[in-house]
């Protein structure tokens, strides 16, 4: 609930913000359709992989962008899937399969709530209903996030938050 509530909030607080042109695309998956199964996990015949992802129109004052996958429906407060930090800014996305595999020289992968630095892809208990899995870009005024990759997912997501100077966003859905 406390996580929902910060969410809420800076979604609003970044509602405030002055737009930008800031977008994010993908080739694998598509806002409000299902997950191609090679993106879901292996429990459901998928491949944990993790989609490309491309964008472009970052804001004035970009350091460094993240990128997450966050599924608000999960049980509790939620459920992170995968959480990546430092991407340069120069970088203009990410290949399909990154999440377990190569990243831009310099980025780093987060501990997500199955406790792996890696993506882990949907996986929601049978007859939870649909979930919505929010693969949310964020543009950064900082070059390095100051983040323990063993810490907490939580809490990078309440300081991506905190310190975002855009975001945009692409939310597929899965259910099983």
């Amino acid at each position: 609930m406390i996580v929902r509530r910060a969410i809420l909030a800076a979604a609003l607080s970044l509602a405030a913000m002055p737009a930008c042109a800031m977008t994010l695309k993908s080739s694998d998956v598509t806002e409000g359709v299902y997950f191609p199964v090679a993106e879901i996990c292996a429990r459901y015949g998928g491949s944990d992989v993790s989609p490309a992802l491309s964008w472009s129109g970052a804001p004035q004052g970009t350091k460094s962008f993240a990128v997450t996958m966050f599924d608000p429906d999960a049980q509790g407060d939620g459920w992170w899937h995968w959480l990546v930090v430092n991407i340069p800014a120069n970088a203009n996305g990410l290949a399909q399969g990154a999440g377990r595999g190569a990243l831009p020289e310099g980025a780093v992968g987060l501990q997500n709530s199955s406790g792996n630095a890696r993506y882990d892809g949907p996986c929601p208990p049978k007859g939870s209903g649909l979930h919505h899995y929010q693969i949310t870009l964020w543009a950064l005024g900082d070059t390095q996030v100051p983040l323990n990759p063993a810490g907490e997912p939580a809490a990078a997501g309440d300081w991506l938050q905190q310190h975002s100077i855009g975001m945009t966003r692409i939310t597929p859905v899965y259910a099983k």
